[in-house]
């Protein structure tokens, strides 16, 4: 395995690499702790881990670059055991090395059993600054946590955000100009509709779903069924549908089971909860509390359904023209969620679709279509509620088309396009 080691490392170092689009995370090339990528599958890790990479070969010996992706044929079979080949293969090719710091780059590593092991005891012995990556089947946040013991920082990569999307499609983002704005215009009713996963972006609309559709499956039969190894799988598959359908709705587990108990299916409430639970994990969707400051009022609430990409939801809507409203409040959810994994919904009368408590407290409210006086007034008026119980002057209500100040009471309310919000916001 050490020879085998020796030529991945060398044929890695003399790869030249295509485009690179740069994406919108700020990972450190030097820190005393491991750094971990995680995200739903086929989001880009790697390609981070290649801009990484091609930052540190700027400035430093392409000699002190080591990568190796544990999913390449020429490894299998890897255990534990065969680890120790790496670096020595390495030390065998640069033995002057061994004085200076290297950069060690192990995309899915997952796939050995007891890695973390290995991973500690090098970050302990040697001079090396480490990152890894996996796919969330195997290499989950919380188990991170825990293999590695607080060594880590860890960093959620998602699909392609619309600045990303942009910058992908080599569109200017110059608000100030006519003919940048009706590009990414354009670019937004591609964006909203087909989501942010990088391999479908040129492909024709039938193949474009036949992507999605693998990756799905992909997703769903690596972390959700063989990790969990469920048996119910056609409860699975409709549970899916489901929730990318309802995409922007509340969900009860009450509601669920009842639903599903009146359809004929045997299940229990906890195994209901476990498959959401096992969706959530895999970043395959997302549901989000109610905001109280009581944990057991959070609880008791319906909680709010979102997805990974938007693209999915065309996998199961016959017309997506009905759904412009659920597809902008998941928009504007992930929007939120690539800042914060804090992300509500808040009620008392009315209701704000979301809340954000990073650098500063965010209420959005997000209306597809603002067609009369009266729907403009519920959004408000839910808006000012939630702007009086958090104390804070100004929020957001995020439209189609619609751009205007209110000013009420010395409260502000920005009403914004949703093109304009996500690349300002």
């Amino acid at each position: 395995m050490k020879e085998t080691f020796k030529k991945l490392i060398i044929n890695f170092q003399e790869r030249k690499f295509g485009r690179i689009v740069p994406r919108e995370y700020d990972v450190p090339l030097d820190t005393k702790k491991i750094v971990s990528l995680i995200g739903v599958r086929r989001s880009g890790k790697t390609y981070v881990l290649f801009s990484l990479i091609e930052q540190l070969r700027q400035r430093n010996d392409g000699k002190n670059i080591v990568y190796i992706n544990f999913e390449d044929d020429r490894l299998y079979p890897i255990g534990l055991k065969d680890l120790d080949g790496l670096l020595e293969g390495y030390y065998e090719l640069y033995p002057q090395k061994r004085d200076e710091k290297v950069y060690l780059f192990l995309d899915e590593v997952q796939n050995i059993e007891g890695w973390e092991r290995y991973i500690r005891r090098i970050d302990d012995t040697e001079n090396v600054q480490i990152f890894i990556t996996g796919s969330s089947s195997k290499l989950l946040s919380s188990e991170i946590a825990t293999s590695l013991r607080g060594r880590t920082i860890t960093y959620e990569i998602f699909p392609f955000s619309f600045r990303e999307y942009l910058t992908y499609k080599e569109i200017e983002i110059n608000l100030y100009s006519s003919k940048s704005v009706s590009y990414i215009q354009n670019a937004f009713n591609s964006y909203l509709v087909d989501g942010g996963f990088a391999e479908t972006f040129d492909e024709r609309p039938d193949v474009q779903k036949r992507i999605l559709k693998d990756y799905l499956d992909l997703i769903v039969y690596k972390d959700v069924v063989e990790r969990y190894t469920i048996r119910n799988q056609s409860l699975l598959k409709h549970l899916i549908k489901y929730m990318f359908v309802n995409m922007g709705t509340l969900v009860s587990v009450n509601k669920l089971y009842n639903e599903y108990k009146s359809q004929g299916y045997k299940i229990g409430k906890d195994t209901l909860m476990d498959y959401i639970s096992y969706l959530q994990e895999a970043y395959t969707v997302f549901t989000t509390p109610i905001y109280r400051n009581s944990v057991r009022e959070e609880q008791r609430n319906p909680k709010k359904l979102y997805a990974i990409d938007n693209g999915f939801k065309k996998l199961f809507s016959i017309s997506i023209s009905d759904d412009y409203s659920k597809l902008y409040e998941n928009m504007a959810f992930l929007h939120l969620r690539r800042k914060s994994r804090e992300v509500y919904y808040f009620k008392q009368t009315q209701e704000v679709d979301l809340y954000i408590r990073d650098d500063k407290e965010y209420l959005v409210n997000v209306s597809y279509a603002i067609e009369d006086e009266k729907t403009l007034q519920r959004e408000v008026k839910a808006l000012l509620e939630g702007m009086a119980y958090f104390k804070v002057n100004i929020s957001y209500l995020v439209t189609a088309n619609r751009d205007e100040m209110i000013e009420i009471e010395g409260k502000k309310i920005v009403v914004v396009p949703m093109w304009q919000w996500l690349l300002e916001g």
